[in-house]
């Protein structure tokens, strides 16, 4: 996974959440590619109440000499992450929440990987569980985050039965501020039912960010650029 979209309507937002947040979300502009290194919206603690705030995602430790990472950090395993020395702090103090509608996954199976778009088959808003941390080398500070992954049969094959962890919304007040968050038991998380369908190999692209990346596209079709293809569209950028 590195690519999600937030493209969230006020009423597709829980009564779970308050309405204060609801506002927050549907505020925001439209993202229909956020890619690592972008900003997006999530859910963390702030005074004891829950709060939308704007991260860049892909976390950079605080611990970091930079505000930066030669390695990958837009997804943590959820079975590593509270032993791991990048992400056991923030598994202790600084989880968070990251509401979408839906996030890209590429087939891998056929001669040509084929990107596709996975959604919740109610239409419903998704919400990945993911811890953050705040480096404070320099000012400003930067707030970052990682998305907790997991293997998750709900996903459609031939799609790897792998992804992000999704929480319920009547879940995720506990998971923000659970002072110790069990992995085997939130593993046990029952997933919501997911659905797939083929879209354009235009969201490698970071400059492509509209709605039209969600229209179903033939997985077949002809794509000018496959003799260069980067199917994820950041390599030597993690």
């Amino acid at each position: 996974m590195r690519r999600f979209v937030q493209a969230i309507a006020a009423d597709a937002v829980p009564g779970a959440l308050s309405a204060d947040i609801g506002v927050a979300l549907s505020d925001a502009p439209p993202r229909y590619n956020i890619a690592s290194n972008g900003d997006a919206r999530v859910l963390l603690m702030h005074d004891g109440e829950v709060a939308v705030d704007t991260l860049r995602w892909g976390l950079v430790p605080r611990w970091s000499k930079l505000p930066e990472t030669a390695y990958s950090t837009i997804t943590a395993r959820l079975n590593r992450a509270p032993t791991s020395r990048i992400y056991a702090r923030p598994w202790a103090s600084r989880r968070c929440v990251v509401p979408m509608n839906g996030y890209y996954k590429w087939d891998r199976s056929g001669a040509r990987p084929v990107p596709h778009f996975i959604q919740a088959r109610s239409g419903e808003l998704l919400f990945a569980a993911g811890v953050w941390d705040l480096w404070e080398r320099e000012l400003p500070p930067l707030a970052s985050f990682a998305l907790l992954t997991m293997p998750n049969t709900a996903i459609p094959r031939p799609l790897s039965p792998d992804g992000p962890l999704f929480l319920p919304a009547s879940k995720l007040f506990a998971w923000l501020s659970d002072p110790a968050p069990d992995p085997t038991r939130i593993a046990g998380t029952p997933q919501p039912e997911l659905e797939a369908y083929p879209v354009s190999k235009r969201i490698r692209s970071r400059d492509v960010d509209d709605y039209t990346l969600l229209e179903p596209a033939p997985p077949d079709a002809p794509d000018e650029t496959d003799d260069d293809f980067d199917p994820d569209g950041d390599v030597g950028e993690d």
